[in-house]
């Protein structure tokens, strides 16, 4: 059982943020505030907002407990995630956001569908399908670190601190929309620097420093070399890791925030702001898990369990004042994501599905029924997450293939080519799908992560088709 200023400090922040939800729920007017904030955020919330949707619960969870147990083979996956955070932000950001409000589109779905000329609106169907599907898993791997995290504060069972965290995160976005998503994740995302930089300096010194991280790497036989032989296996793992950089082209709940700036211009700005807070929180995360080799001898001491070092950390090396803002910064990274894809996902069932069944529909039932679907897709993510064995690092990986898989070849080639047919984009798709979903049953995920096959296909399907049956060339495919 945690100690009771531990509890007091994380319960003012839970307040905290319930209470951004009330300030916004009095200011939003119409749909588009709610979905999208009105187009009308700056560089500092965007770039924050958008990192600490992006790095969710397995920043401070799921990838320092792999590298806690495997050491630096992590190393790739950081590269990746760096480099696709770059070209996201480069390459994506300023034309989405001018193409959207072109479009006057709200989501992916509407956008790929009314700017390829799909009219009876396939595309936009089965985007929406798709999305609902892994927004609902990933934000079960929110549920499960959110379950993983009470239950270690509080003492609770797992399944009763998986609906306390929840409930919390549903409260603010269910009232507050968008914009309590977005200065919620600004300061949730301050807060998540803050700890992955504290954290790992003092678990360095308290174990020892070099020495002391060397002596145990040793008994546990983990190396501290990104190669270990050059092996088949090892090289399919780094292109894997690598390749979650894919991903980044696909994510709805971070496409979201480029479609928000209030203009271009903040972009830039922006990006140095994402990539700074990015290219630290990665490395910190990476030194949580190196550093507690040496505070924790044996995955034992965690319970068993190397996605709650973090946690055990934290426990052991600050006092409970500390150590309770600290701890609201892993409940700041599982939630700033959760609530954006709680949010997009009742975005498309209003934007969507909602809006073409009723197309009279006034703003405040635009509204409400977004708010119901928060309260569905959490209803369903929380059966998910109520296996206490789940493992967040695996779940996440699973949607966020799914999404660059699907969503990533058909974001860029619509943003990108000047004649593009909806067919060729929603063949591409399809392919995608059935890729993410085959690779991953046949169990060759094991081996090679399912994005890679995805993205490749994905991108095949849609050039060949377009090529073949549309009569495109090369160069009429390019935009200037």
């Amino acid at each position: 059982m945690a100690k009771i200023e531990t509890l007091v400090t994380f319960g003012i922040y839970l307040l905290f943020l319930m209470g951004v939800g009330v300030y916004f729920y009095k200011r939003t007017k119409s749909s588009e505030d709610y979905i999208i904030g009105g187009r009308g955020l700056g560089s500092w919330v965007t770039a924050l907002s958008a990192q600490a949707s992006d790095m969710s619960g397995w920043l401070l969870m799921g990838l320092p407990g792999a590298v806690y147990l495997s050491g630096m083979s992590q190393i790739w996956t950081i590269i990746g995630l760096a480099l696709g955070t770059y070209l996201n932000w480069k390459f994506v950001a300023a034309k989405l956001r001018v193409q959207t409000e072109e479009t006057d589109t709200m989501t992916i779905p509407n956008f790929l569908s009314r700017k390829l000329g799909d009219e009876k609106g396939y595309i936009r169907t089965f985007s929406a399908v798709v999305i609902l599907f892994f927004f609902t898993v990933y934000s079960a791997s929110g549920l499960v670190a959110a379950g993983k995290l009470f239950e270690s504060i509080l003492g609770i069972d797992y399944r009763t601190a998986v609906l306390i965290g929840g409930f919390t995160i549903i409260f603010y976005t269910f009232m507050g929309g968008y914009l309590a998503c977005c200065w919620t994740d600004f300061f949730q995302g301050a807060l998540m620097f803050f700890a992955i930089i504290v954290v790992p300096t003092a678990a360095y010194f308290h174990g020892g420093k070099i020495d002391g991280i060397q002596s145990a790497m040793e008994v546990r036989n983990i190396s501290l070399r990104i190669f270990n032989g050059g092996g088949t296996a090892e090289i399919l793992t780094m292109i894997s890791c690598i390749a979650w950089g894919l991903g980044y082209f696909g994510q709805p709940h971070i496409l979201i925030r480029f479609m928000s700036v209030k203009s271009v211009k903040e972009l830039t700005k922006a990006r140095h702001i994402a990539m700074i807070w990015v290219v630290i929180s990665l490395i910190g995360a990476v030194a949580v898990g190196i550093t507690g080799i040496s505070v924790f001898k044996s995955v034992n001491e965690l319970g068993g369990d190397s996605e709650k070092i973090f946690i055990y950390l934290i426990s052991k090396l600050f006092n409970p004042w500390i150590g309770g803002v600290l701890l609201a910064a892993i409940l700041s990274a599982i939630m700033s994501t959760i609530d954006s894809q709680l949010l997009v996902s009742s975005s498309t069932l209003t934007e969507d599905f909602y809006r073409y069944i009723k197309k009279d529909a006034s703003e405040k039932e635009k509204i409400w029924t977004g708010r119901a679907g928060i309260i569905l897709i959490s209803a369903i993510a929380y059966i998910l997450a109520l296996n206490p064995n789940a493992k967040v690092l695996s779940m996440v990986a699973y949607a966020w293939a799914g999404f660059g898989g699907v969503f990533g070849p058909a974001v860029l080639m619509t943003l990108y080519c000047k004649k593009l047919n909806w067919k060729s984009v929603f063949s591409g798709m399809i392919a995608g799908t059935i890729a993410i979903i085959l690779w991953k049953y046949l169990g060759y995920g094991d081996y090679l992560y399912e994005i890679i096959p995805a993205f490749i296909l994905n991108g095949a399907v849609i050039y060949i088709t377009e090529k073949v049956f549309f009569g495109v060339n090369e160069k009429s495919l390019v935009r200037n």
